[in-house]
């Protein structure tokens, strides 16, 4: 299946693949219209790899513990760290950052169930998504989101490669975790920010998979990194 939050690109991106393609009928040279139906090949075989939307196993315990945080991106953990979350949080808190390349999904979902109390659209910079700075400088989206638990506060992160960012909730929304928000395009970070007290499941360096993997729990104990 093919995201809807490419629909755009993959028309563009198709339709210079035919094009591609069926020049190449009318060119006298093998080795020229060889080269066009290549090029349209991988061209055509890039789109529907990348606006891929597989669709996902929602952790059954996530649906009803709305302690537990899924990981809203696929990709690998770059990394944990603590911070003072000043806009939304408004405490001392930990980030956990995933760093997506092209070749991962770029369907974004949301980590926990609960109702949008803040968003905010961001323009900035676009530097390499795992520079430390790429968090605070590039062009970003905030989404806070509250439940019965808890708060959680997390950013889509435009990258040097990725230009667009794109959403479709807004403040006052009721969603269900692992449920589509939206994409980042074309290779990028999502920062997750929860609260100190939070339990860590995961760390620097493994890979998690967007609303199947569950990175934290949010409860009022001593915040641990489980390794």
């Amino acid at each position: 299946m093919l995201t809807k939050y490419g629909l755009d690109n993959i028309i563009i991106l198709l339709f210079i693949s035919v094009a591609l393609i069926a020049s190449s009928v009318f060119i006298s040279k093998t080795w020229i219209s060889s080269i066009f139906v290549g090029l349209g090949i991988l061209l055509l075989v890039f789109t529907l790899w990348f606006f891929r939307d597989p669709e996902r196993n929602i952790p059954e315990e996530a649906l009803i513990d709305e302690s537990l945080v899924l990981a809203p991106a696929d990709g690998k953990i770059v990394q944990i760290k603590q911070v003072n979350e000043d806009i939304f949080l408004k405490q001392n808190a930990v980030q956990i950052s995933i760093f997506l390349s092209p070749l991962d999904v770029h369907v974004n979902r949301v980590p926990i169930s609960g109702v949008v109390k803040y968003f905010k659209y961001n323009p900035g910079n676009y530097l390499i998504a795992t520079h430390p700075k790429s968090s605070e400088l590039n062009e970003q989206t905030h989404i806070g989101m509250e439940n019965s638990i808890g708060k959680i506060f997390f950013k889509q992160i435009v990258g040097i490669v990725a230009r667009r960012l794109v959403w479709d909730i807004n403040v006052g929304d009721t969603l269900k975790a692992g449920q589509r928000f939206g994409m980042m395009k074309f290779g990028s970070r999502m920062d997750i920010i929860i609260p100190e007290t939070s339990e860590i499941y995961l760390k620097e360096g493994q890979r998690v998979v967007a609303g199947e993997t569950i990175v934290a729990k949010i409860h009022n104990s001593q915040f641990t990194i489980h390794n």
